[in-house]
């Protein structure tokens, strides 16, 4: 035996230390089987493995500090629960490739000598407790010099302190992903990372640079310029001054990610440019924390800012941004969230914003801006909330499109308004040319209101149409409630068996009252394979996604407990009248649903279901609709939950999805079954069974359907002419 391979099988318990005895293996390959117990000593004795692979488990213990394995190429141990420090022997490993043991609980000194591993090109540590915040903690850098192939190097979330050291900047010209986020890094930026030309050229591979969450200061360096590859810089939370180099402009593949927030920069003279051909998620703004530390960004908008063709999202708020909004914003086509607030901008709002078809969030609050509410703001069907607060604009309030809600917008602090919506009690606007309208006979005006009032009935009925099926995004100007594990806790009253309320592969679901509100904290059952996926899975769809008829999503919590172990929670909308599987299956006599309830909630499903297929951008497949995960509220309004195992449609549709899980049997369409790819028509199909479910109140998983005999089938025996 040579080669053992199962991964992501069910497994469970420890590794047999009978293992060990095929003294020919060169290859163990086990990750996600949920094994738990420490690695046996007999693995250790294989002296010709050379792929070691055992990722997404539960193993505890500590590696053994004596030599081993000397043949490795490929070791890989993240996402389990080892501790102790990382082996020195690791460094006698010539032939080392790939080092992965991100996410465990290793801790101490980092003593390992890479000079040795001159073919290593991956090398991810983050995510445990190394350092003991001593001046040489970072010495192991020195020995990567060498390491001319390394392309991937992961620090982040460890105890890093003090001082970036120098010969970072020295490291491998192939280097492509350099990650020291959230350690306690401080001081400048290192010279090489820095004003030395030909140090920052060698790092002119680099696409990835993170290095937010730190202490680190003076300015940022306009050097990062050189590095014409980098598509994502994360420099957050540090205390960057000074203003924002020109230089990132030059940065051709910087089109993903850029974020500068909750730092001390101060103008935005020479502003950063980017010519994106994919969406750039860009901040130039940033509170921190309660202070509300602003950047005293100035100067005026660049013209230039219109290049920007996919950029969704824009937050300049409180700055000292001047002049007028510039018209080649409107090229900005794809904004979904512009904040302009709290700046100096002045003049009128330019027509050309009308280009901005899918904005749904636009504030424009507590600046210098002047004359009427533009025309086009009224016809914008996305628009969910506008915020004109505290201008200078004058004439009347609209009462249409976006105006027609009161809490749908705000007006305050402009005292030349008049008309709107008589809750918003301003004067009423003069009427202007009476003599004029006097001339006109009867049955001209009575034709004009006539016809007037048929086209306003249209545009509304248009209007209220398609702003049912429309997505609903959530707001940006919404902030999610932060919680803690001891918040969760004293709400669902130490997650007392008393408040279980559910339970299902992935989590339990507790009441629980969190500030005077009663809410459902779905705990994530982290030792059971694929949970953790699922709650990533759960985390994106939620964070794009609003509707009537799917559930509320409140917060997230993602930390420890008391003793050290991660938790992970979702906190929802309470539903008092509990799950769909409930009421189709009590034994309570009080627990029926008349035909009405039942076809109301197979229309409020329908709507959520067409919804996420046809509205969301980009779409979602739900992937596990059934009855318990159909919540009810107080009203007998149907919501859907639970996207643990929802799927993303379109180029990123397999960064979020939970591989190897597809639905729940009896639900899931049988070709998912046999690896056939996952489309909307399995959404289709889990609603078909579930209508059958509601109609005839029987699973179909009953044990009546044996011998070919399935709930389909029975509906269809059961009705006199065979119909469809």
């Amino acid at each position: 035996m040579k080669v053992f391979s199962a991964n992501d099988n069910p497994f469970g318990g420890s590794i047999p230390d009978t293992l060990g005895h095929w003294k020919s293996l060169i290859e163990i390959d086990c990750g996600g089987y949920n094994l738990s117990g420490i690695i046996p000593q007999s693995i250790y004795n294989l002296s010709l493995l050379t792929y070691f692979s055992l990722p997404e488990n539960q193993l505890i213990g500590t590696l053994p500090l004596v030599t081993m394995l000397p043949y490795l190429v490929y070791l890989q141990l993240w996402g389990n629960q080892l501790t102790g420090p990382l082996p020195r022997w690791i460094s006698n490993c010539s032939k080392l490739q790939h080092l992965e043991v991100t996410a465990n609980y290793f801790s101490g000194k980092l003593t390992i000598d890479f000079a040795k591993l001159k073919d290593i090109y991956q090398i991810s540590l983050g995510v445990n407790t190394f350092g003991f915040g001593e001046t040489d903690d970072m010495k192991f850098i020195d020995t990567l010099i060498n390491c001319s192939r390394l392309d991937v190097l992961l620090l982040d979330d460890c105890k890093f302190q003090g001082a970036l050291p120098t010969s970072i900047g020295n490291l491998s010209d192939q280097l492509s992903f350099l990650h020291l986020g959230r350690n306690h890094f401080s001081g400048n930026l290192p010279s090489s990372i820095g004003p030395i030309p030909d140090a920052i050229g060698n790092l002119s591979s680099l696409t990835k640079l993170w290095l937010n969450s730190n202490k680190l200061e003076w300015h940022i360096p306009s050097l990062l310029g050189n590095c014409h590859n980098l598509s994502m810089l994360y420099l957050d939370h540090n205390e960057f001054s000074g203003p924002i180099p020109k230089q990132l402009h030059q940065i051709p593949a910087l089109t993903i990610a850029l974020n500068l927030s909750q730092n001390n920069l101060i103008s935005l003279t020479n502003p950063i440019v980017l010519l994106v051909s994919k969406e750039l998620f860009c901040y130039l703004f940033g509170y921190r924390d309660s202070t509300r530390i602003y950047h005293n960004l100035f100067g005026s908008l660049p013209i230039e800012v219109g290049e920007l063709k996919m950029l969704s999202s824009l937050d300049l708020s409180h700055n000292n941004l001047s002049g007028n909004i510039p018209s080649s914003l409107g090229g900005c086509t794809s904004l979904v969230f512009l904040n302009l607030r709290g700046n100096l901008f002045q003049g009128m709002v330019p027509s050309s914003l009308s280009s901005m078809r899918g904005v749904s969030t636009l504030d424009l609050s507590h600046n210098n801006l002047s004359g009427k509410i533009p025309q086009f703001l009224e016809q914008l069907t996305l628009l969910e909330y506008v915020d004109l607060s505290f201008n200078d604009f004058e004439g009347e309030v609209p009462v249409i499109g976006v105006f027609a809600n009161e809490s749908a917008f705000s007006v305050l602090g402009n005292r030349r308004f008049c008309g709107g919506l008589p809750e918003l009690e301003l004067p009423k606007c003069r009427e202007t040319h009476d003599k004029h309208k006097k001339r006109f006979p009867l049955f001209v005006i009575l034709i004009l209101v006539t016809s007037t009032l048929f086209t306003i009935l249209c545009f509304v009925y248009v209007w209220c149409k398609k702003r049912k099926s429309q997505p609903s995004q959530l707001s940006r100007n919404e902030q999610f409630m932060k919680v803690s594990y001891a918040q969760l806790l004293k709400a669902t009253n130490g997650f007392s068996q008393a408040n279980l309320i559910g339970e299902g592969g992935f989590g339990s679901v507790y009441k629980g009252v969190l500030d005077d509100t009663t809410v459902a904290v779905k705990v994530v059952h982290q030792q059971n394979r694929g949970a953790h996926r699922s709650f990533i899975a759960e985390c994106e769809a939620w964070r794009n996604i609003r509707h009537r008829n799917l559930l509320k999503i409140i917060t997230s919590c993602s930390s420890v407990d008391f003793q050290g172990n991660h938790l992970k929670a979702l906190v929802y909308e309470f539903m008092p009248n509990g799950s769909l599987h409930d009421w189709l299956h009590s034994s309570s006599s009080t627990s029926r649903l008349n035909l009405l309830q039942r076809i109301k909630i197979l229309l409020d499903v329908a709507s959520a279901l067409d919804y996420l297929h046809n509205h969301c951008q980009p779409s979602i497949l739900h992937c596990d609709l059934k009855p318990s995960n159909i919540l009810l509220d107080d009203d007998m309004v149907a919501h859907v939950g639970d996207f643990g195992l929802a799927r993303f449609l379109g180029a990123n549709s397999n960064k979020n999805s939970t591989s190897g899980i597809r639905g729940t049997i009896g639900y899931a369409p049988t070709e998912y079954g046999v690896g056939s790819k996952m489309t909307s028509s399995g959404d289709v199909y889990s609603f078909g069974i579930l209508l059958l479910e509601v109609m005839t109140g029987k699973r179909p998983t009953d044990n009546i359907f044996i011998e070919g005999l399935t709930l389909h089938r029975f509906a269809y025996m059961a009705l006199p002419d065979h119909q469809m």
